[in-house]
């Protein structure tokens, strides 16, 4: 039987930068792709901060767009709208992107076997499924492999508490429209929101997610654009992290664990950032000697002190987006348009991190008239949680 230091069981953002930092440390490293190919099929909207794409260590080859704001529109009438003058988010050709990233970590040394599934995984070993079918030896596994991954199943793992389904087409305009500027749809979802990302003056990204009643909703919302359907996707985002993201000689990255942003569903930056903690994880386990659970703990204080404050707040976010109505999302939107209130969001906002801003907003002046919406969902008891996940 093969055997490998690290063995990563998917290859997307958060597989690809687990690998590529572990056999940069030296270590054996072997990549299981379920698919033919890396990055196929898409189930992303494609919409990366400009942090998030410097965190993945690639070239601009999967640019497609640069974004400089945004506008939330309630369609009651409210409208926050704002354009930063600089580039702020880039929207990627997703498959484009995970390519590179594989890529990246097979220059660092890492081999990557597509067309393997794993179906089982047993006392340091998995069973795989494909043409290099058998079993494959590891130290430490990586699971990587997405929301609903067969590792957390097949250890017997909690898994996410909750996952919203999301739907997105691109479609072709007949007339040329504006791309600088990303639009929300907060009450075309009310579980979530909808979106509207400009891929380029033609083709416009349309999409929606929630937990209820998606197909639906999304039909009605693309309605609104009339052109030309030339791709369509859906998937699953994870809000809620796994009770433990470590276990067993494995370590969860990424969607696997639930690391998505529940403020906007993207798990790109903390995939790639697990990931890369995963790997030295493994690294400093390999060289102590020591794979309990007790060692690869130290996995989950790493990413906790990283961003487990801003998952945190999220999610507690999100329980107020459940409650608010679609007439206090207007009036929301209404106050946020202030000039003061955007120049502050331009300033410091920031959509990987964006605990910061929030704290600022709402101490603001200009935002007294929303104050009782405010105290109502709780906003200054969430800000000042103490971050525990």
């Amino acid at each position: 039987m093969e055997r490998f230091d690290v063995v990563v069981v998917g290859a997307g953002p958060a597989g690809s930068a687990a690998a590529g930092r572990a056999a940069s440390l030296g270590l054996s490293t072997l990549v299981l792709e379920e698919h033919a190919t890396v990055g196929h099929p898409v189930q992303c909207a494609g919409l990366l901060s400009t942090g998030a794409l410097a965190e993945c260590r690639v070239s601009d080859r999967s640019v497609r767009n640069r974004v400089r704001g945004a506008r939330l529109i309630s369609d009651l009438g409210g409208e926050l709208a704002f354009d930063a003058g600089t580039t702020k988010a880039v929207v990627v050709d997703r498959g484009e992107l995970d390519r590179e990233m594989a890529a990246a970590a097979l220059d660092a040394g890492a081999e990557l076997r597509p067309k393997s599934q794993v179906r089982r995984v047993g006392d340091g070993r998995v069973t795989v499924t494909g043409p290099a079918a058998g079993e494959v030896g590891f130290s430490v596994l990586v699971a990587a492999d997405g929301p609903r991954g067969t590792v957390a199943r097949s250890l017997g793992m909690a898994r996410t508490p909750l996952h919203l389904g999301g739907v997105q087409a691109d479609v072709v305009l007949r007339e040329p429209a504006g791309t600088h500027l990303v639009e929300v749809y907060p009450n075309a979802a009310p579980e979530f929101f909808a979106w509207r990302i400009p891929v380029s003056d033609r083709v416009v990204r349309v999409g929606l997610c929630g937990e209820t009643g998606v197909p639906e909703l999304f039909s009605r919302f693309l309605a609104r654009w009339p052109g030309g359907v030339v791709h369509r996707a859906s998937g699953t985002i994870p809000l809620g992290t796994m009770p433990r993201t470590f276990g067993r000689r494995t370590l969860f990255v990424g969607d696997a664990a639930g690391l998505a942003k529940p403020t906007s569903g993207g798990g790109v930056f903390t995939g790639v950032r697990s990931g890369r903690y995963a790997a030295e994880t493994a690294a400093e386990c390999l060289e102590s000697g020591d794979l309990s659970d007790t060692a690869l703990a130290s996995y989950e204080a790493r990413w906790k002190g990283d961003f487990g404050r801003e998952l945190a707040m999220g999610y507690r976010l999100l329980g107020a987006r459940r409650r608010v109505t679609p007439g206090e999302v207007d009036r929301l939107l209404r106050a946020f348009g202030d000039p003061r209130v955007i120049r502050s969001i331009v300033e410091h906002g920031d959509m990987d991190r964006p605990s910061g801003l929030l704290a600022r907003l709402v101490r603001m002046p200009a935002l007294w008239t929303v104050i009782p919406i405010i105290l109502r969902l709780g906003i200054g008891e969430i800000l000042a949680g103490d971050g525990a996940l």
